[in-house]
């Protein structure tokens, strides 16, 4: 799930005017101060070497790549996972196909965001962004059809990840 802090700083980095400053070396840490996990926004933008000169449009579009790398990486964790399952459960097998299906419609959908971003259709990434979480937030769900299912905490770290960038 995207939304818990990847959608107040996508909010923070449009609609706050006091933060629209190319070049601004402070210009990062403002914006995460607007986060939730601050340490981890300063260590997201900072994995990119663009983002010293990275103004707010440019700060927005980092964080929807290393989202959309997050949810990548689930995608292929979860469909190496449903291959090693054994043929007889096939409930779980199921539940981590569908999970892996979710995760690559979230890396859809945060990819739709970093296009609307360069094109300046803030309404629609913001939308695709809020599509992600809810993709993300459906794995969960899936999981919760299989009563005898528990949700796995590996996938629960990740989900947490997603969450929190």
């Amino acid at each position: 799930m995207v939304s818990s802090c990847f959608v107040p700083l996508f909010l923070a980095l449009f609609i706050s005017s006091t933060l629209v400053v190319n070049g601004d070396i402070d210009l990062i840490q403002k914006t995460c101060k607007s986060t939730k996990f601050y340490d981890l926004c300063i260590s997201s933008l900072q994995s990119d070497s663009t983002s010293p000169e990275a103004d707010t449009k440019g700060l927005a579009l980092i964080m929807a790549k290393v989202a959309m790398a997050n949810a990548t990486n689930t995608t292929s964790y979860l469909s190496s996972n449903v291959l090693m399952i054994k043929n007889t459960d096939s409930f779980a097998k199921r539940a981590l196909k569908q999970c892996a299906d979710k995760y690559s419609a979230a890396g859809t959908a945060l990819q739709n965001s970093v296009q609307d971003l360069s094109s300046e259709l803030y309404d629609y990434a913001y939308m695709h962004v809020m599509a992600a979480a809810d993709y993300a937030n459906a794995c969960r769900n899936g999981f919760m059809r299989y009563p005898r299912l528990v949700y796995p905490p590996e996938i629960a770290a990740r989900e947490e990840g997603l969450k929190r960038i």
